[in-house]
């Protein structure tokens, strides 16, 4: 299969369980398609699939992780001792895990095509992602607590595993709480890494955007909890901080 035929595969079967599908006519442009099929994947609730659905859609997203490109830890220049900086879509990073700003629904984002990191993240691990995910939450019973994380494997994405943390909402003034929460994510990433025994981990910038926290005030928390933990439980992962937007490349390279 073409990835064009792959997407028209991928977008019939998902719009084949929806009972409005005769409203959708599919486009002949690849993007279209895409985002066709990126709409559904985000609504969709977690359910299984049939195998030829995965097999099809793994192929698909691994190549399409491929043309953005793969970037490897091996590749980066460290800042400080395993401290790296790098720009860029996390999904292409291929290190021990990624770390997925989540909610506390922890089954990815139900808005289609969002720009926020944990709907890039499942989109292009996979329907995989967020049927796992829901396991992990139903067995739990109650929504994941800020501060906290989970790991998961990583299914179609270049990183070993996805680590999933809630990050605080601010919501007016930042207060020391603020502070302590954002602080004890990136410390519960940090043991579930080192618990999986992970070589290294690509911190994207947690709370900032969506979520309101101030950006400068989110990296200079970041960098301390990071040098702090490394230096308190002598752990050699090593980390990324991975920030997307131009500010933020600013901010972390000032710190560091």
């Amino acid at each position: 299969m073409t990835q064009k035929e792959r997407l028209i595969f991928l977008n019939k079967e998902l719009l084949s369980e929806r009972p409005d599908a005769r409203r959708f006519v599919l486009s002949e442009s690849e993007s279209d398609l895409f985002r066709l099929l990126r709409s559904l994947m985000n609504v969709r609730e977690a359910a299984p699939l049939s195998e030829e659905f995965l097999a099809v859609q793994d192929a698909y997203l691994k190549a399409e992780t491929a043309k953005k490109g793969i970037v490897d830890i091996s590749e980066m220049t460290e800042v400080k001792p395993d401290i790296y900086l790098w720009q860029g879509d996390i999904t292409r990073l291929k290190v021990g895990a990624i770390v997925n700003a989540a909610n506390s629904g922890m089954t990815g984002c139900y808005y289609p095509c969002h720009g926020c990191i944990d709907n890039v993240i499942h989109t292009y691990a996979g329907v995989q992602l967020r049927l796992v995910c829901d396991e992990i939450m139903k067995q739990q019973g109650y929504p994941e607590p800020t501060g906290k994380a989970k790991i998961t494997d990583a299914f179609n994405l270049p990183c070993e595993k996805v680590i999933h943390t809630v990050g605080p909402i601010v919501s007016g003034r930042l207060t020391e709480e603020h502070c302590q929460l954002l602080k004890s994510c990136y410390v519960s990433c940090l043991e579930a890494a080192d618990k999986a025994e992970l070589s290294s981990i690509a911190f994207c910038c947690i709370s900032t955007g969506e979520f309101h926290f101030p950006n400068e005030a989110a990296a200079h928390i970041a960098i301390d909890t990071v040098s702090r933990y490394k230096a308190e439980t002598g752990s050699r992962i090593k980390v990324i901080f991975n920030v997307f937007k131009d500010v933020d490349l600013e901010i972390y390279k000032g710190l560091l």
